[in-house]
Formats: C-alpha cells, sequence, structure tokens
C-alpha cells in the first residue's frame, strides 16, 4: 500500500518457487534491516518528474512482495520495502539514500532506479558496505566488481543492447545513414557509445548526426527537425519514455520516416507507443527479455497466465499493458531468490555473495532460452536480448529473429 512517497511492502511466493530458505549449515545470523520477523529492503523510484512512468515498476515489486508476504514470506520473516520518490534527481537521490541506510537501517538498497541517480549513490553504499542490487539501470559500469563490490546491474547493459542493434544494422541496412537522439548523461551516453562500439569502423561513416536533449527540456521537436536535416534513413532514439514518446510524434507529423530503433527502458505500449500515437509508432524496433502482456502469443502460457492473475489481484488499478510491471516481477523474483539462498545468514556480506552465484536461474516471464547468471566475477545478469517490432494494426510488439547475445564477437 502507499503512504504519501513510501510504500510499505510485505512480500509474497515467486511462481513455482519454494517460500522456504535454503537449508544452511551456517550459524543463524542477522545483519542491519533484519529481524526475526522482518527483513527490510529500501530503493529510491521516480514517482513525480521526468521519469515518472518508471514508477510503476516500485509499485509492481511491492506489490509482488505483498503475495510472498501473504504466502509466509521468506522463512516466515516478511518483506518491508521502503520505496522512496527522488524525482530521478540525483540530489535527492542521495538524500533519501542517506535516510533509508542511517535512519531505516536499511539491509540492501534494492533496485534504486536511474543512472545518473544510481551513480550519486554508488560510492556512498559501497563505502558503507550496503548492497545497491539489481540496480533499475543498464549502465555497463554497474558491473565492476574489482572496483565496486556492492554494487550490481540486473538488465542486459545499455552497450550490450546497442551492441544488439548495431549487429543488425550492418547485416540488414550495409548503406544507412543514421542519426541518433541521445539523452546527455551517462545514461544517454553509453548506449551511445554501445552503438559506436558496435557499427566498429563502418560507424565513422554511418553516423551522420547525434543530436543530444535535457531531461529538463519541454521538448525534443528541434532535435528531430535536425535529424531529418541530416538526411538520415535510420533512426535510433536512445530516450526515456516522455521523450520517446515525442520523438516518434514529431517524426511522424515532419514527413520523416527513418527505420527507427528504440532502447527497451522505452519499449512500452501504455508508457511509450501510446503517448505517440499508436498509427505514428509503425515498424519501430526495439529489443527485450520479458514476455511482452500486450503480445498473445504468451496468453495460454503458465507464466501469463499466473501473471494476469497476479496483477488483478495485487495490482488492481494498474495498467496490464504497461512492460514495466513485467520488469518489477521479474525483479522481485531475482530478490527473492537472493534471499532463500541466504538462508539464515541474512547478513549485507552474504546478500552478495548470493547474488553473485545465481544459476541458470529462470523467473517467471523471462523469454524462453534466456536465463539468469552471476559469479564473483559477473556481475551482469543478463546478456541476451530479442528483437521486436511494433505492429499498429495488433498494437502490439511482435518478437522476430533469434535471441541474440549482447556480446561482441
Amino acid at each position: 500500500m502507499l503512504t504519501g512517497t513510501r510504500i510499505g511492502v510485505p512480500i509474497a511466493a515467486a511462481l513455482g518457487l519454494s517460500l522456504l530458505a535454503l537449508p544452511s549449515a551456517v550459524q543463524a545470523q542477522n545483519g542491519p534491516g533484519v529481524t526475526k520477523t522482518e527483513i527490510i529492503l529500501g530503493q529510491t523510484m521516480p514517482y513525480s518528474g521526468p521519469a515518472s512512468s518508471y514508477g510503476v515498476i516500485g509499485k509492481a515489486e511491492a506489490a509482488y512482495f505483498d503475495m510472498v508476504n501473504q504466502a509466509g514470506g521468506i522463512d516466515g520473516r516478511k518483506i518491508k520495502l521502503i520505496s522512496l520518490d527522488d524525482s530521478y534527481s540525483p540530489p535527492k537521490t542521495v538524500e533519501q539514500t542517506r535516510k533509508l541506510v542511517e535512519e531505516d537501517h536499511i539491509l540492501a538498497d534494492y533496485n534504486p532506479l536511474g543512472t545518473p541517480p544510481n551513480t550519486a549513490i554508488q560510492k556512498y553504499l559501497n563505502s558503507k558496505g550496503v548492497p545497491q542490487l539489481f540496480v533499475a539501470t543498464g549502465a555497463t559500469k554497474w558491473g565492476d566488481p574489482a572496483h565496486f563490490h556492492w554494487t550490481m546491474g540486473w538488465q542486459t547493459t545499455y552497450q550490450g543492447e546497442s551492441h544488439i542493434y548495431a549487429k543488425y544494422i550492418l547485416k540488414n541496412f550495409p548503406n544507412a545513414k543514421i542519426g541518433i537522439l541521445y539523452q546527455d548523461d551517462d545514461f544517454g551516453k553509453d548506449y551511445l557509445k554501445g552503438m559506436i562500439d558496435g557499427l566498429g569502423a563502418a560507424g565513422k561513416t554511418m553516423i551522420v548526426s547525434q543530436q543530444s536533449y535535457e531531461t529538463t527540456d519541454p521538448t525534443v521537436d528541434s532535435q528531430i527537425v535536425s535529424l531529418k536535416g541530416s538526411g538520415a534513413n535510420v533512426f535510433y532514439s536512445i530516450a526515456i519514455p516522455k521523450f520517446a514518446a515525442q520523438a516518434i510524434r514529431k517524426a511522424y507529423d515532419i514527413g520523416w520516416h527513418p527505420t527507427q530503433f528504440m532502447v527497451n527502458v522505452s519499449a512500452s505500449v501504455g508508457a511509450t507507443i501510446i503517448p505517440a500515437g499508436i498509427d505514428k509508432s509503425n515498424g519501430i524496433i526495439s529489443a527485450n527479455y520479458l514476455m511482452d502482456p500486450t503480445d498473445p502469443e504468451w496468453d495460454n502460457t503458465a507464466d501469463m497466465k499466473a501473471y494476469v492473475s497476479w496483477f488483478r489481484k495485487y495490482l488492481p488499478n494498474g495498467d496490464l499493458k504497461d512492460a514495466f510491471n513485467v520488469y518489477g516481477y521479474l525483479n522481485a523474483q531475482t530478490m527473492v531468490q537472493v534471499l532463500k539462498q541466504c538462508g539464515n545468514n541474512l547478513t549485507r556480506a552474504n546478500v552478495m555473495t548470493q547474488a553473485a552465484n545465481l544459476k541458470d536461474f529462470h523467473p517467471a516471464m523471462l523469454l524462453p532460452g534466456i536465463n539468469i547468471n552471476t559469479s564473483p566475477t559477473n556481475y551482469y545478469p543478463l546478456t541476451e536480448m530479442q528483437l521486436i517490432r511494433f505492429d499498429s494494426k495488433s498494437k502490439r510488439f511482435i518478437p522476430f529473429g533469434n535471441v541474440i547475445s549482447s556480446k561482441l564477437s
């Protein structure tokens, strides 16, 4: 349930997974945020501000934890999630994170959202030995255990995702003239670097224009006009949903119809496509690793049936079409798996040890053929994706081709 900017959450059971903690020979140990009846996690989410469309992720995670708690929790402990609004503003993220650590005494900072916000708190959390776990951003720097042992990503990295698009462009559009719109921060520059690296030497001639924007900008209209003027026939949109929708709409309205690639973080029918316009979005290509709730291909699967049942019970006021809810559902399952593996050793150190010991974990609603794997030297849980293309007639993204590795050969 929501209380102001805090989401009080108890958790519940992952589909098909036992909620009992794995047996452990280790003597029971409790770290900060753990009692005999409770496990306290914290996070920051943009419930307001330019990235507020991502706020549904925190609500979905809270709802998933509600389900887990109602089924008995983790070895009798209920999960409490303290989710604070940071408005996607790094200074506010720092303020809220310090409160979570120093006043709420959380076990871990779980799935805090955004590249700039997480950048602002990374050194602080690592200096305090607090897990910054499964961060909701694909920045490549979240997989650097040698320098930031307490920070781990979750989704395919932004650079890795760009590698996938670059592979497809080189194969299918060898004479492409590429125009790029990117957010002028670590988030946008990470994606941009991935595309440049993925194209290799060909990128020097293929990329004809790069236009940046700030999250404080009212629109990206002028950038889209400039990209059209460059003669680009391939458009790569590195933007969060608000600006991705603006870009789609403006390109259509000025008669610019390039082949469009849009980053996964905006590949949501509810958050991006509908605001942009269904007809204006036809043919947009993105990449995915989760089952799209708008895709009827999954309707009769056990995963989707259980997801819809959960959604209607625990998120009755949410948008079933919004894939960000699936993201939260998947990420929460991963956190539950880590807590189960911790057994009776619920310390911050063991949380990181278990997070770095996930083997072929396949949470419900993850695409077939894609699994989560980590190790002490691999802090990138997901490394594969499948290309998807939006079809305005069916009003959904349709998968095509095979699962593609984000690694450059």
